[in-house]
């Protein structure tokens, strides 16, 4: 593959090229009242959280809230109609598993192809300084979809298949704000969000309890990693663990080809409506298993060398046999990793390329991130110390670009650190949609920022727990974070060391200052204390 977009000839070729006429947009009403907006978003997260024994007045306010969010929608009707057109922005949310911030070519990667994301990044804005919540993938969906931290909502840590825990009803959803304004939402891919029943859980939630309206490719009997091609089959098992019941590209239909032109569908489907479009790839997730095409692309472009190992441990651990010895391995020049890359990349162009020929592009908020960083066996996320399940910046600060014409700059690089948390007020706030006071927020609206990148976000730092039972099987250990300026604390919970960091002189995390600076080290920690006591949360 070449250029910003292409796709070989077959079964959806057609489909592809097929034109719609557009629908109106305007371009002016968007930056208008942000400050307001911006404030009012501010006050929500001072209200106290309810506990979980309290589950019926949860329910009680949650019923409540949807009746003020359905008055609410009539109000902001009045206000922003124009020719009998609701101007609520479209948003379309590409979410990549485990993708390092260094992946990309618009930050620095150059063996990557990345060229519908470059031109993402060139036509928006590209965070240097976004982080996940968590340093692994359920807390950071729970956190995407609630505004809320990870610690407060009580999933600290990725469900296991049988798991108990799940994404409560009780919350009230992004999703659901934006279904109940008037919003086509769709989940197409990854949900993450409960264990089940398949495996014995009784707490299986699916996406459509927390609002979208529709769902595609979610996992069904477990997240099945590896199993990218059809009939996506886990493992060695006869289990179909996705329900996608035909294949539309034929016999060798691979996922992330899949859950891209069922995107560009449901966004041509609901083009005379706003829609919130969640696109949550299982790729570049290990098992890493790219299209074969691709993999020998980035073979020949960079021979991986020998391996020391005698078997891919990945593929072994997964019951698919001993495996290509050089199928996994950590470093910048990984096939598998980039071919994967690439397929996402492409659906990035197919979406650009159909906004813009339904002529959406200038009001759709487009934004492309990951939900962590990537996995050090398989990658290196290198300027950044380690990775996945670590809260090192290399498990924790992820890519992210966001695109708006109408209302934000473009080709702007932004380094104000800004969290997942963020994106519930801000893109309510776009939209002018209102929250019922009730509702908790840990997040910050953002959206002066996106209008104007030198503006400052309004925090005083940001905070993670990553509490663990035992060391996680990637290497991380039980930990919280704390970030404010320049400075960033780790506390190690087991063995109560603190380490100490001055991000901009020592991005890599490589010189602990805590005992050279215990008085920054004493009163970050004090500040990381009364964040996790105001959480409710301990080690």
């Amino acid at each position: 593959m070449s250029g910003l977009i292409s796709w070989s000839d077959g079964p959806v070729q057609a489909w592809l090229n097929h034109k719609t006429q557009p629908h109106e947009t305007t371009k002016h009403r968007r930056a208008r009242s942000s400050r307001q907006q911006c404030m009012a978003f501010s006050l929500v997260g001072m209200r106290k959280t309810l506990t979980q024994a309290e589950s019926a007045t949860k329910r009680i306010t949650r019923a409540l809230a949807v009746i003020y969010l359905l008055s609410g929608t009539i109000e902001c009707n009045a206000k922003d109609k124009i020719d009998g057109k609701i101007e609520y922005p479209n948003i379309v949310f590409v979410l990549a598993d485990d993708l390092g911030w260094s992946e990309l070519g618009c930050y620095g990667n150059t063996f990557h192809e990345t060229p519908n994301l470059d031109r993402l990044s060139r036509e928006g804005i590209r965070f240097t300084d976004a982080y996940a919540a968590a340093p692994v993938c359920s807390p950071y969906r729970a956190a995407l979809l609630t505004g809320q931290h990870p610690a407060r909502i009580g999933i600290l840590d990725y469900l296991r298949a049988d798991s108990s825990k799940a994404l409560e009803t009780s919350h009230i959803t992004l999703p659901e704000v934006l279904h109940q304004h008037g919003y086509a939402t769709a989940l197409i891919g990854k949900w993450h969000l409960s264990g089940y029943s398949y495996h014995g859980s009784k707490r299986e939630i699916r996406p459509k309890d927390h609002g979208f309206s529709w769902d595609f490719g979610t996992e069904v009997k477990s997240v099945g990693n590896g199993a990218n091609f059809w009939p996506y089959v886990f493992r060695n098992q006869p289990i179909r663990w996705i329900d996608i019941p035909n294949n539309r590209l034929g016999k060798e239909e691979y996922l992330t080809d899949r859950l891209n032109i069922e995107a560009v569908d449901f966004v041509t489907k609901h083009r005379h409506k706003p829609f919130f479009l969640l696109l949550s790839h299982y790729a570049p997730h290990t098992i890493l298993n790219g299209r074969p095409d691709l993999v020998e692309k980035y073979r020949a472009k960079h021979p991986p060398g020998t391996s020391t190992r005698n078997r891919c441990y990945l593929c072994e651990d997964a019951g698919l046999g001993t495996g290509d010895a050089n199928h996994h391995w950590a470093g910048n020049h990984n096939p598998h990793l980039a071919a994967m890359l690439e397929s996402i990349d492409h659906g990035v162009g197919m979406l650009m390329k159909r906004l813009r020929e339904l002529g959406l592009h200038q009001n759709t908020i487009f934004i492309f991130t990951s939900d962590n960083g990537g996995e050090t066996n398989v990658t290196s996320n290198a300027p950044f110390r380690g990775g996945k399940s670590e809260l090192y910046e290399g498990g924790i600060r992820i890519p992210l670009i966001i695109r708006w014409p109408q209302s934000i700059p473009a080709g702007v690089v932004c380094n104000q650190p800004t969290q997942n948390t963020d994106f519930y007020p801000t893109l309510l706030a776009a939209g002018k949609i209102r929250l019922p006071r009730e509702l908790v927020l840990d997040g910050v609206c953002t959206l002066e920022t996106w209008l104007n990148p030198t503006q400052n976000i309004s925090r005083d730092f940001l905070a993670w727990h990553y509490p663990l039972k035992r060391p996680h099987f990637l290497g991380g250990v039980s930990a919280g974070a704390i970030r404010s300026g320049s400075w960033k604390l780790i506390e190690h919970f087991d063995t109560r060391r603190l380490l100490l960091y001055s991000l901009d002189d020592d991005p890599g995390e490589t010189n602990n200052l805590a005992d050279s600076k215990p008085a920054i080290a004493s009163k970050l920690h004090q500040k990381l204390i009364d964040w996790r006591s105001s959480m409710g949360v301990f080690p």
